[in-house]
């Protein structure tokens, strides 16, 4: 079966809106997908928030030779590193806070950092 990630249409008459979709190549546009990828809606003004994306996944179907098309082909050069920076922040947060949110809590209210010994180096 030769795979395809392409853009499934949906939405209605001049408010389009895509699916990112890993697909069998012999559907049609519109057809049966194996996996949703992301989404797409180029009705949103800011450029930042028109795609939504799953690296991790994206990945994975290229890595097992799916093809991409050309519009996601030039999605994906535009905003992967932006959602593999989002993935990669929601997996560090989940394992442990972040240090900026813990050190606005300890902070004084002048802004300086509350007194603690300075850190020295493991040997």
């Amino acid at each position: 079966m030769a795979v395809r990630i392409r853009m499934k249409k949906l939405g209605r008459k001049h408010r389009h809106y895509f699916r990112i979709v890993a697909i069998d190549g012999r559907q049609p546009r519109d057809g049966r997908v194996i996996e949703e990828l992301g989404t797409y809606d180029p009705m949103i003004k800011n450029t930042d928030e028109r795609v939504t994306l799953r690296p991790t996944r994206i990945k994975y179907w290229l890595g097992v030779g799916a093809s991409a098309s050309e519009n996601v082909t030039i999605l994906f050069k535009k905003y992967m590193a932006t959602w593999e920076e989002k993935e990669a922040q929601a997996a560090s947060g989940a394992t442990a806070p972040a240090p900026a949110a813990t050190a606005s809590l300890t902070a004084s209210p002048d802004g300086s950092a509350p007194d603690a010994p300075p850190a020295t180096p493991a040997p």
